[in-house]
């Protein structure tokens, strides 16, 4: 079968008679880049509400730290008295305990979950996907760890 000679000129016009993939690849990027900008504000508006997230998790964690301590201490000193005085009811002395368990649980886990917040908002605030990533197991096992007490709380 003979080629047409006007045909195969359009063709060889046209990107040599082929699609290249520089153009595919543009035409790709040009797409994305298009979507991207589209969402931009809604990107980064998660962006913020995590900054800001992380921010007040941390500054309740602080909290929750600094009064688990005092309270702690306070249970430390009170248990041996409460346990040498015989008209203290069974159950006083169970919650004062089971308050103690607690509150020596948030301050173990402290220094770990402080760290998790801190690189995870380090994450947020550089754009850092990787680091971004590394964290959602840990912040998992922070949630895990916190719910674990809940059960205890009667």
């Amino acid at each position: 079968m003979p080629i047409d000679p006007s045909s195969s000129s359009s063709l060889a016009s046209s990107a040599g008679g082929y699609v290249k993939f520089s153009d595919k690849l543009t035409d790709s990027i040009q797409d994305i880049t298009k979507m991207i900008n589209e969402h931009k504000e809604m990107i980064d508006a998660i962006q913020d509400v995590g900054i800001q997230l992380t921010g007040a998790i941390g500054t309740l964690h602080t909290l929750t730290v600094k009064y688990a301590g005092i309270a702690n201490a306070v249970l430390d000193m009170l248990l041996p008295l409460l346990k040498g005085i015989p008209f203290v009811p069974p159950k006083l002395l169970e919650m004062a305990t089971m308050m103690e368990k607690i509150t020596q649980q948030i301050i173990d886990d402290s220094a770990k979950t402080s760290k998790t917040i801190t690189d995870v908002n380090a994450g947020l605030k550089t754009g850092d996907v990787a680091r971004l990533r590394g964290h959602s197991g840990e912040l998992q096992k922070v949630t895990q760890s916190l719910t674990s007490i809940l059960p205890n709380i009667k």
